[in-house]
Formats: C-alpha cells, sequence, structure tokens
C-alpha cells in the first residue's frame, strides 16, 4: 500500500481516497454500533428476564456457583469475553474492508489518470506531436502498471482473508436460521426477543458489508475498462493503441473478490444466502410445528 503508483499525485485522487474511507468509516460504525448493542442487551437479559433467579447470560457451564461472589466472577467473565470477541471480529472485518475499498480507490485514481491523455491534432508540428505521443505512451503505460499491481494486491488480500471470509458466510446462513427460530419461540416482549433481533441485524449487516464492497470492486473494475476505451485512443501512435488493446483484452477479466476461492462477494451472492437462510428456516419451522 505504501508503494509510489498507489500515491496520490493530485488533490482529485486525495479527495477519491478520502470519500471512499468516508464511506467505510461509516458502514464499520454502524456494525461496530450494532455489535455492542447486541453484547449489552445479552448482558441486560438475566437482569431482566430472569430477575427472578441468579443466572448468567449464556447457558453454559461455569467454574462458579450462582451464590456471590462467584456469580459476580462469572457474570463479568461471560461479558468481558463476549465483548472481547465481538471487537476482534470487528477489527478483522475492517481491515479486510478497508483493504477492498482501498483497491476501488486505486481503480478509480487510474480512471482519473486516463483523462490526461491529451488530444493530437493533425495540425501541430511533428516536434509537438512526438512530445505528445511520448507523454500519452508514459501514461498509459503508467495505467498499466498501476492496474496490474492492484490485481496483486487485491490477490494478495484475498489469499491471506478467504478461508476467514468463507466460514462466516457459511456460518451465517446456520445463524440467521437459528435466529429466526428462536425468535419466533422466545416472548415477543423480553429483552432476550429484542437481542435475537438486534444480533440478526448484525449478521446480515457484516454479510452485506463484504458483499457490498466485493460487488463495489467488480463495478470498478469494469467502469476503468469503459474508460480506458473513451479515451482519444484513435488520435494515438500505434504503440498507445496496442498497448491499450493488450489492457482491454486483460481487463475483459474484472476483479472479483472471492471467499474460499469459491464464493464470489456480490450482491446476487447476498441475496442468494437470504434465500437460502429462509428456506433452512422455513423447514425448521415446519418441523418445530
Amino acid at each position: 500500500m505504501e508503494i509510489d503508483l498507489f500515491q496520490p499525485q493530485s488533490e482529485v485522487h486525495e479527495k477519491i481516497l478520502l470519500v471512499q474511507a468516508r464511506k467505510i468509516k461509516l458502514l464499520c460504525t454502524f456494525f461496530l454500533t450494532s455489535a455492542i448493542t447486541t453484547c449489552t442487551l445479552w448482558a441486560m437479559i438475566p437482569l431482566f428476564d430472569d430477575a427472578s433467579r441468579k443466572s448468567f447470560p449464556f447457558k453454559i457451564w461455569m467454574p462458579v456457583t450462582e451464590k456471590s461472589p462467584g456469580y459476580e466472577l462469572g457474570y463479568v467473565y461471560q461479558m468481558i469475553s463476549i465483548y472481547i470477541s465481538a471487537l476482534l471480529f470487528i477489527a478483522v472485518d475492517s481491515v479486510v474492508l478497508s483493504m477492498i475499498m482501498f483497491a476501488c480507490a486505486q481503480l478509480e485514481m487510474i480512471m482519473n489518470k486516463t483523462q490526461k491523455v491529451e488530444s493530437i491534432s493533425p495540425l501541430l508540428e511533428d516536434d509537438k506531436k512526438d512530445k505528445l505521443c511520448n507523454n500519452n505512451n508514459n501514461v498509459i503505460v503508467e495505467c498499466i502498471k498501476h492496474h496490474q499491481e492492484i490485481v496483486r494486491f487485491t490477490k494478495l488480500v484475498e489469499d491471506t482473508y478467504h478461508n476467514n471470509i468463507f466460514f462466516q458466510l457459511s456460518g451465517t446462513v446456520a445463524i440467521v436460521c437459528n435466529i429466526g427460530l428462536r425468535i419466533s419461540i422466545v416472548d415477543h416482549h423480553s429483552v432476550q426477543f429484542f437481542s435475537m433481533i438486534n444480533y440478526m441485524v448484525t449478521m446480515l449487516s457484516q454479510l452485506f458489508l463484504y458483499c457490498w464492497c466485493g460487488n463495489e470492486l467488480t463495478i470498478r473494475s469494469e467502469d476503468l475498462r469503459v474508460s480506458l476505451y473513451e479515451c482519444l485512443w484513435y488520435e494515438q501512435s500505434i504503440s498507445f493503441r496496442r498497448s491499450l488493446w493488450i489492457a482491454m483484452e486483460r481487463m475483459k477479466r474484472p476483479l472479483i473478490f472471492k471467499a474460499g476461492h469459491y464464493i464470489s462477494l456480490s450482491r446476487p451472492t447476498f441475496v442468494a444466502i437470504l434465500r437460502c437462510s429462509y428456506s433452512y428456516f422455513a423447514v425448521l419451522n415446519r418441523t418445530k410445528k
């Protein structure tokens, strides 16, 4: 991320990076708020729904009794553990999502660079023509190198985090089904009901963030190919047109970020997971009845 090609070269480039940074910051802030709210509601369940007797937020074996001070120690231990777990997941997700959006910003910077290709009028003197041709050739070569570095960067991020994202997407289906089944069972006026609703929002927001960011990366890579074609290539030298042709052939394959090198992160994937989750929930709900 610190190489020279990725560094902003103008105020427009800095603005592109800033816009993408603000966008992912707002989305991750919503995800963080939803996750912390869910953990807080879990902490409130024993205080409201089970106020008549002492119980822990999570029904797991604890090496302490439900008498003071063991109960207080167990309660604090569970809540500290769940908050730390939530923050660790959010930290990993924020890093991955920020890197994907960074790649999107870099693709937009290349689109801006293609606008620097100047028109070459046949009325110009030979010296000026040669100078403009060299400048335009340098621009297209720099854009190609920049794109190749983005491809390597995206591949590196995918290879590093694809397993983590794959298990999260796979687990989301089972979690959403179980949450939906639990919501249909618990009292609708209890804290547990609202905690389950908020937990479902948290899981769906996490899934949506990954699919949305992956979809943005694919769209930007497709828009870049269109942007290259819209430059004044028909006025350029043979060398420029040859380089442009090679670049556009390479860009026929858009950048697709995949979880587990199998599941593409996109909006259709998000919708497919929702449909799959609802189908499993319907089966479980019918079995319960």
